[in-house]
């Protein structure tokens, strides 16, 4: 999940720095880019050591996204929530509603425009399949080596299934921080990794709503009055869909920046109407509203949309 341009071109100036130091290669106009799942593309230093293979990335190089032949999770998705900390009813309601009700509507079948390399379409079912607690066991600064084991924890304690087509979200409060950027270089991101050897798919979501509303937040008021949780729908909307159609940072995305599908739309919320309290929304699950970041589609052209078709 990206910031404000501001705080993704700093980014990736941290990035180029740390490349440039390592001596590895030099970034120039020709580079071509792979995702991070943090808002942001790295250089792909593979490429760069393998002429034959960057010369036809560069060939494709291009803001669209294309896909580079990785895994696409065509099949069902199974949603696993982890809460980690403390939260509060109302705020949990309002995600678990969006797990519950974000698969099979218009917005999410804007995924199903994207394909495997066998040309299969992402299927717009999403299951919410389970959620579990975890009361803060790692403190309250959070590494992203703490935020897979968080979701290692508990797939072996037996509170959530080992699923191979599974998303777990880590849903941290508002209390807790990931000190590898959030707040001031994203809001959320996702990876994968190998638990008992599986290929599990996972995210970091953090609650913005006292550490970083300026930035990460949803507008005020929010559409359900828990704006840490209203701002955490948008962003598990993002790193769901980019899980989806790039779960292992190898399929669908822009060689020339290395952005996702979520990242191209991100705080692009198109048309809004406004809810008897003030607040701003696009979207409506189940009966509650949302104020949920477009989605970049494939069909009929690429750009961001509410919904398809």
């Amino acid at each position: 999940m990206k910031l404000n341009r501001k705080l993704v071109v700093l980014a990736l100036s941290c990035a180029y720095a740390s490349v440039a130091l390592a001596g590895a290669v030099k970034e120039s106009g020709d580079s071509v880019y792979k995702p991070t799942g943090k808002g942001w593309g790295e250089l792909d230093l593979d490429a760069q050591t393998h002429a034959q293979k960057v010369a036809t990335l560069r060939a494709q190089r291009t803001a669209n996204l294309t896909n580079q032949g990785g895994p696409v999770m065509t099949a069902p998705k199974n949603v696993y929530y982890i809460w980690y900390g403390t939260w509060d009813s109302a705020s949990q309601n309002v995600l678990t509603n969006l797990g519950n009700h974000i698969g099979g509507s218009p917005y999410f079948n804007i995924n199903t425009t994207y394909t495997d390399k066998a040309g299969t379409h992402v299927q717009n079912v999403v299951n919410y399949a389970g959620t579990a607690t975890d009361s803060g066991s790692l403190g309250t600064k959070l590494s992203d080596a703490n935020i897979e084991t968080i979701v290692a924890n508990r797939i072996n304690a037996g509170a959530l299934p080992l699923d191979a087509n599974g998303v777990y979200f880590v849903l941290t409060d508002k209390n807790t921080t990931a000190t590898s950027g959030f707040c001031t270089q994203y809001c959320g991101w996702h990876t994968n990794a190998t638990i008992n050897g599986q290929n599990i798919k996972y995210a970091f979501i953090g609650n913005p709503e006292t550490q970083c509303a300026s930035s990460c937040g949803a507008n005020t008021p929010s559409p359900n009055n828990t704006p840490g949780a209203d701002a955490m729908a948008s962003i598990i909307s993002h790193e769901l869909e980019e899980t989806t159609t790039d779960p292992d940072g190898n399929a669908w995305y822009a060689l020339s920046n290395g952005m996702e599908n979520g990242d191209k739309c991100a705080w692009n919320f198109g048309a809004t109407s406004t809810a008897s309290n003030g607040a701003a929304y696009n979207q409506t699950f189940g009966t509650m509203r949302y104020l949920i970041q477009q989605n970049w589609t494939l069909l009929p052209s690429q750009a961001c949309a509410q919904h398809y078709p």
